[in-house]
């Protein structure tokens, strides 16, 4: 490669590694694989040693993305720089020198500054470009773990990871029936989560807080010691990233117990990081220009194996989309067998240029999540189905956003059927245990249902059902119960009749329209359906929580006439529950909005309760509406607080908001 085609190719590899950065770290999207992004980025910084120059704009140059528009911004303290990374083990006991270091867990989520003012959560701050960062105080406020007051007083300034647990990622997919609707990764789910405009999405995240560094703590001695930092962090009540002392003859020994707890590990980690314990000496070493020298990461070397493509499995979904998953012959990976992985989307399946037959070569991406690495073979023969594999129907590629993705277009798809209605009986919807999906399939390829009311005249069907393999007399009783079952639960097909407005309308399955969004929806209109169907998507988009988006998903699919009818015939089987909406009570048509931390009241959604039972509405931003900003610092620079006095609008203390509109209901409360 001659100089030219060095300069060609490094502004090829800029350009492709900023597009992948603006993904991944302002719009919270991956379009390339961890693997190839280092890969790639490697290749570029060989390049740029080979030839001295370094284009503008280059990745090895700069820090992160620019932060997206919609939050304030401000600009930090100290630069957050990146760590120079390595995968070689005995690097990192070369880099200590003899010295002692602190080992952790590179945590994989969205890096947060935390400011503490006086004992009190003052600010907190992601970390953008570096430079400047999106304040995002109010999400933090709702995080599980992060004390709201600590018993230091002095200014304290301190770093860490906000993340989602794997765990907690499965469940809140899991709840969701579209397989396209679902997140595609932790970290994604938690950096969208924290960037919230409205702080009660973010609280039911379960995002965790876990500190990693000290930046800032007035009038405190730490001996030059890292280690005692991360103990003073913990004596105030963080919750500090695993760590461990190491010295050059401990560190690759260290390195392999750490790897062998992050196959199980339910925290999100990429790595290690390794940082001197003398804190003199590593602030002695100074930085460059992208990063300090007194830490380094440690990226798992990734495990990788080759294999052979056997197959593309077509996944439909209720709502049309297939999904291509890659099945392969067996391997052995990171300690378990592995021979699927998914291929996401049609754009991602013909950069690989797949066929069947071709070798590849797969890995677990942070070591969990299975993925095609590369494919060796490149025959690019695969052909993208016609027609959709569940019902026969055509098919077709559309073009969403970046993606291009494959849809079935026949209504009466099988697979959507089996999907649609799975979400109907689902939990949060109709709430009727025994008909699993497997059911389900069966019923339909019977006959016995066509339409989401036919679930409740199965009993059309007794005898075909009670003679099918696996139900019996008692299966079928079960299924039809009007009474609750022996241990209490009441999910038969005559108990899913008796329901709340909120269920039936996301049983509907309306794209995007959660049980939270339901339950707003249905208490504008005072749970009334009909009122409900007369709203145009302006007057929806007004509701808090729902938006523009949402609201002509809502608009557009009670405007066609089949899905109306549906819903129309659905409605009429069930008994719609009237909820203690509270109308006419003493808060009726006022709207309060709650904000910082609280004493009285156990926490804000407590105090919601007890507002919205009075027939008041809580709101997540400060309007012309709000009748007063309740908020315990009256004092404070928050944006809430700017904005109410911006406004006119009365911040009142915790103490005077009950003296004045929740007396009666404060001193129930308290006889309790």
């Amino acid at each position: 490669m001659n100089y030219q085609d060095r300069k060609d190719r490094m502004r090829e590899l800029t350009a492709k590694l900023n597009e992948a950065s603006r993904a991944y770290y302002a719009e919270d999207r991956e379009i390339i694989s961890n693997l190839e992004y280092d890969a790639l980025y490697d290749e570029l910084r060989g390049l740029e040693e080979e030839t001295g120059i370094v284009l503008a704009g280059s990745p090895t140059a700069r820090v992160g993305f620019e932060a997206v528009e919609e939050l304030p911004k401000e600009r930090h303290e100290r630069p957050m720089l990146s760590l120079d990374k390595t995968k070689d083990r005995e690097a990192l006991a070369e880099w200590l020198d003899g010295r002692e270091g602190l080992l952790s867990w590179k945590l994989d989520g969205l890096t947060i500054v935390l400011t503490y003012r006086d004992g009190k959560l003052s600010k907190a701050v992601t970390r953008g470009n570096g430079e400047i960062g999106e304040v995002i105080t109010g999400n933090a406020r709702v995080f599980q773990n992060i004390p709201l007051q600590i018993s230091y007083t002095g200014e304290l300034i301190l770093r860490g990871e906000a993340v989602i647990t794997y765990s907690d990622f499965e469940r809140m997919n899991e709840e969701i029936e579209d397989v396209s609707a679902r997140y595609k990764n932790p970290r994604n789910l938690c950096s969208g989560s924290v960037r919230q405009l409205d702080n009660r999405i973010a609280a039911g995240r379960n995002i965790r807080f876990y500190a990693f560094g000290l930046v800032k703590a007035e009038d405190v001695d730490f001996a030059n010691s890292r280690e005692k930092e991360f103990a003073f962090l913990s004596e105030q009540g963080f919750e500090v990233v695993e760590y461990y002392k190491v010295t050059p003859e401990t560190v690759t020994e260290k390195v392999d117990e750490f790897e062998k707890k992050v196959r199980h590990y339910d925290i999100p980690s990429d790595g290690l990081v390794l940082i001197f314990e003398d804190i003199a000496y590593g602030e002695s070493l100074g930085r460059t220009s992208k990063f300090p020298r007194n830490a380094i990461a440690f990226k798992w070397q990734d495990e990788i194996r080759e294999t052979e493509l056997l197959e593309i499995e077509w996944s439909p979904s209720r709502t049309g989309l297939i999904n291509p998953v890659a099945i392969f012959k067996p391997v052995e990976l990171e300690g378990t067998t592995v021979s699927r992985a998914s291929v996401h989307n049609i754009s991602i399946l013909r950069a690989l240029k797949l066929g069947i037959g071709d070798k590849v070569t797969v890995y677990k991406a942070n070591m969990i999540i299975p993925q095609i690495a590369e494919n060796l073979t490149g025959s690019d023969t695969l052909e993208i189905p016609s027609r959709c594999p569940a019902c026969g129907g055509g098919t077709e590629v559309r073009q969403v956003a970046d993606a291009a993705s494959l849809y079935c277009t026949n209504a009466d798809c099988a697979a959507k059927k089996i999907k649609s209605f799975a979400h109907l009986v689902s939990r949060d919807a109709l709430n009727i245990d025994g008909l699993s999906e497997a059911t389900l399939e069966k019923f339909i390829g019977r006959g016995f249902i066509h339409e989401p009311a036919d679930i409740f005249h199965l009993d059309r069907y007794r005898e075909e059902i009670v003679e099918m393999e696996g139900f019996g007399e008692k299966s079928y009783r079960n299924l039809i119960a009007k009474e609750p079952a022996a241990d209490g639960k009441v999910s038969s097909i005559e108990a899913a009749r008796y329901t709340i407005l909120p269920r039936f309308l996301y049983a509907l399955g309306i794209s995007g329209i959660g049980l939270a969004n339901a339950k707003m929806i249905c208490g504008e209109f005072g749970d009334d359906f009909d009122r409900m169907l007369q709203a145009d998507a302006e007057r929806l988009a007004e509701i808090d929580g729902v938006g523009g988006v949402l609201a002509g998903a809502f608009v557009s699919w009670f405007q066609n006439a089949e899905n109306l009818r549906k819903a129309r015939e659905l409605f009429e089987e069930l008994v719609i529950e009237k909820r203690e909406l509270a109308e006419g009570g003493s808060l009726s048509g006022k709207n309060f909005v709650i904000t910082g931390s609280l004493t009285r009241y156990e926490n804000r959604e407590a105090m919601k309760e007890a507002i919205e039972a009075r027939g008041g509405k809580v709101t997540g931003s400060v309007t012309k509406k709000t009748v007063c900003l309740i908020n315990n610092d009256i004092a404070s620079n928050s944006s809430k607080n700017k904005k109410a006095k911006e406004l006119g609008i009365p911040i009142v203390t915790e103490e005077d908001f009950i003296s004045q509109y929740m007396e009666e209901h404060y001193a129930d409360q308290s006889a309790e």
